[in-house]
């Protein structure tokens, strides 16, 4: 598999304002739907906080998780690890899944088995991973790293997670 200085060329950088202006948007095309959306079902990590604002949004007081690992900091897996599965018991259509992200499809796809029939939302999509995605916002290229709020500083640098370095104490 290559590594994201191999595959990514461009990067798009998310700020924290466009994240929850993204979030709402996203709340708005998933309430003109005309579905009363019962619970929400984040992919983790990257989906929890848009699962959260769209949860607020929507009113929807019901949120869990499906906790799956494909990346690490340097490289997408070919395996898939499902770390968490949410109880399933009363699951219908008025559920709803949410993720930051449909990068090449295998989440989303994994997801999909798990969860057959349920509306998936994302805020951004790749090619590859479009085709697993109801509802969306924006559409980037394949080899465009997306730089999300919480994985970089204001000045819009990657910075990599504190368990990740050395972190030294001040003095």
């Amino acid at each position: 598999m290559k590594d994201a200085a191999e595959r990514y060329k461009k990067t798009f950088s998310i700020s924290w304002e466009r994240m929850q202006n993204d979030c709402r948007e996203l709340a708005w095309k998933l309430l003109s739907a005309g579905r009363d959306w019962s619970r929400i079902v984040a992919i983790a990590r990257g989906g929890l906080v848009p699962a959260a604002i769209v949860a607020r949004e929507l009113n929807i007081r019901v949120v869990d998780t499906v906790c799956i690992s494909s990346y690490t900091l340097r490289s997408q897996s070919d395996n898939l690890s499902i770390l968490k599965r949410p109880d399933l018991a009363g699951m219908d259509e008025r559920w709803l899944i949410v993720d930051d992200l449909a990068d090449t499809g295998r989440t989303a796809r994994e997801v999909r088995r798990m969860f057959p029939g349920i509306h998936f939302a994302a805020l951004y999509v790749k090619p590859e991973g479009r085709p697993m995605i109801d509802t969306f916002i924006t559409e980037v290229s394949q080899d465009t790293w997306i730089l999300f709020p919480w994985d970089s500083l204001p000045t819009t640098s990657f910075v990599a997670p504190i368990a990740d370095g050395i972190w030294t104490e001040r003095n």
